[in-house]
């Protein structure tokens, strides 16, 4: 438990004003200088819409599509489910995104090196566009972008930018239970991520623009038990627990503080007992 409590209780990097959020970030977040909406959605500056059809329907267990075909940062047709051979972070965004979308691909850029797991060998993030105008030549540019915040540690084969034709993208979208909506040349749109299985099974939603290394590190174990197997489970869940209000995970102190002294007191009750029967055994006249 101690190796894995070292793995997962990462140190969290100074961030700057424009990354500083309140707990209800994690639930949704809003481009000022509107207000947020009970919807968590991202709404550009725009005239006035209706945002009926915007919104998450968390679909959790539920499978997405893997034969679905986009086009990767050449141009080339690629099969989703050959781009999902591993624990998979998908960022549903849109590339000429001016506001959260840049954040949140930004902010990943910063948290991906910071986990203990390496992309491309033990998880892969793609990054999706949900506008079917925009082109391979975008997707390119904004991969150079973002690997290039990351400091060159996450490798092209570890993260990519697909683009595609709207009805894979709805396909894919709806598959998520993320919903979109155009509004002139802009979206209104929820912020997150999810992060899926080999066989595209959801596991796992991450709200808002800010991404807790430590939230990305334990959503990808659980997509990775089908092949750990189900002790590391048990004792991430005995560790942690996923707060669905504040769409985080919650380190359970005092469970872990009791077991942990339960454990000392067995032990010295133990070591009293030893020493106790030594003692017994080098003094026969007691």
């Amino acid at each position: 438990m101690t190796a894995l409590l070292a793995t997962l209780w990462l140190p969290l990097p100074a961030r700057s004003a424009e990354h500083q959020h309140t707990a209800s970030d994690h639930q949704q977040h809003v481009a000022p200088p509107l207000k947020p909406s009970a919807q968590a959605e991202h709404v550009h500056p725009a005239p006035a819409a209706a945002a009926t059809g915007v919104g998450l329907d968390e679909q959790l267990g539920a499978r997405i599509p893997l034969d679905l075909m986009f086009r990767d940062e050449n141009g080339n047709p690629v099969r989703l489910g050959d781009l999902i051979t591993r624990p998979t972070v998908i960022a549903p965004v849109y590339y000429r995104c001016p506001n959260v979308c840049h954040f949140l691909q930004g902010e990943l850029a910063q948290t991906l090196p910071q986990i203990k797991l390496t992309a491309g060998t033990d998880y892969t993030v793609l990054s999706i566009s949900f506008d079917e105008t925009e082109t391979p030549e975008l997707a390119r540019r904004t991969r150079d972008t973002y690997l290039t915040a990351a400091g060159g540690k996450i490798p092209p084969a570890g993260w990519r930018f697909l683009t595609g034709d709207l009805a894979e993208i709805m396909k894919l979208t709806g598959a998520a239970g993320y919903r979109f909506q155009r509004v002139g040349s802009e979206f209104q749109h929820p912020v997150v991520i999810f992060v899926v299985t080999p066989d595209g099974t959801i596991v796992r939603y991450l709200h808002g623009t800010r991404v807790l290394p430590k939230d990305l590190a334990l959503a990808l174990m659980e997509a990775r038990e089908g092949h750990v197997g189900t002790t590391i489970r048990k004792m991430v869940q005995y560790c942690f627990s996923y707060d669905p209000e504040q769409k985080t995970y919650v380190f359970n102190l005092l469970r872990v503080a009791a077991t942990v002294i339960l454990v000392t007191l067995c032990l010295f009750l133990a070591w009293l007992l030893f020493s106790g029967k030594r003692k017994k055994t080098k003094d026969p006249h007691s």
